[in-house]
């Protein structure tokens, strides 16, 4: 039993390696975040060189679903804008 659970313990170990490798180096500690998988309006999580769309989609490296870039979001509106608001009465704003 005990060389079954260290099988499955260097197996899990290996692939957790392989997902965090994946999708290469950190560009953000090198201080390079102007590439498509950084400045697109859809993502990949893991920031992945080569991602990135203007479109919602999958990672092309990991597989991942893109994300909405928080950076690319649409600004807030004006909850009061597109309707009259010539009269007040009876209501409080």
């Amino acid at each position: 039993m005990t060389n079954n659970l260290m099988k499955f313990s260097l197996s899990l170990l290996c692939a957790c390696a392989l997902f965090l490798m994946s999708c290469g180096g950190s560009p953000a500690a090198e201080g390079t975040l102007d590439g498509p998988e950084y400045t697109s309006a859809y993502v990949c999580p893991m920031h992945c060189d080569g991602s990135g769309s203007a479109e919602m989609g999958t990672c092309p490296v990991c597989k991942m679903d893109y994300v909405a870039n928080a950076d690319k979001a649409a600004p807030a509106t004006d909850p009061h804008e597109g309707h009259d608001h010539g009269s007040h009465e009876g209501h409080d704003h």
